[in-house]
């Protein structure tokens, strides 16, 4: 069943998700680039359709990019690089093609974000949810958690523990701090995740493509997010400017992607 729509709070207000909040243009760069392809979608009655579009920061990037790894269980050479009390099963190394069945909806404030106890998170402290699988799956799910905590309240604990250090994580936590430290609210016509695609993947850095619905006409918008294994966990990897977002596109269907079904 795809998420159509986020679960608001007590305070009266609706609160969109991330693509859609005003406050959150200048670091993301999201709504603005998908207001304009909406424009163009409705005049011309095509889609763009989502390419690919890996974020990255100054330092190097693996040049490999498989389908597979090595080991089972949990990471190469064993878990004594994880967090305390952070233990995950990483032997799908298999690019996913349907969500996970045990994946369901978890609030984060007001919004809802995909979890799943097999790909994470598993741990949870404030707007930091952590603990992802080292699999394509896992990194999936930090995508979507951590770009999503980002524009909420405590988004500094999130930049701090889990973005990449570098000119990046710099210039994130510049421009996101012109919108304050509090949340960002908007209409209620706010649309939800809708499915998501691995781009690239191998033990190091994934690129992941996520899908949003709730465009103009019943469209949908589709970006790219970046996350490296670092520190025993995924982290999300900005480009040099703050940016988080790559191969922004409007898309006409979920042809392409995984969808998120209960």
């Amino acid at each position: 069943m795809l998420n159509s729509g986020r679960a608001r709070g007590g305070s009266g207000e609706w609160e969109q998700p991330f693509w859609q909040q005003r406050g959150w243009i200048l670091s993301a760069g999201f709504l603005g680039v998908l207001v304009v392809l909406a424009v163009l979608f409705a005049i011309t009655g095509n889609g763009a359709e989502g390419s690919s579009g890996a974020s990255g920061d100054p330092s190097p990037a693996p040049t490999a990019s498989s389908d597979s790894g090595s080991g089972s269980g949990s990471d190469d050479g064993g878990a004594q690089d994880r967090p305390a009390g952070c233990r995950t099963d990483d032997s799908v190394q298999a690019r996913p093609t349907k969500a996970p069945r045990d994946f369901h909806w978890k609030a984060n404030g007001t919004g809802l974000v995909p979890v799943s106890r097999t790909a994470g998170p598993l741990k949870y402290d404030g707007p930091v949810w952590s603990c992802f699988a080292r699999t394509p799956m896992g990194a999936v799910m930090a995508a979507h958690s951590i770009t999503d905590h980002l524009s909420y309240d405590g988004w500094r604990k999130v930049v701090d523990r889990q973005v990449v250090p570098g000119a990046g994580r710099d210039a994130l936590v510049k421009t996101r701090a012109q919108s304050g430290d509090k949340s960002t609210t908007g209409s209620p016509d706010a649309g939800g995740y809708a499915g998501f695609t691995v781009l690239t993947y191998n033990r190091s850095q994934a690129t992941v493509m996520v899908l949003v619905s709730g465009m103009g006409g019943g469209g949908y918008g589709s970006a790219s997010v970046t996350v490296r294994w670092q520190d025993g966990d995924w982290k999300l990897v900005p480009e040099a400017d703050g940016t988080i977002y790559g191969g922004v596109s409007q898309v006409s269907g979920t042809d392409g992607f995984v969808t998120w079904e209960a």
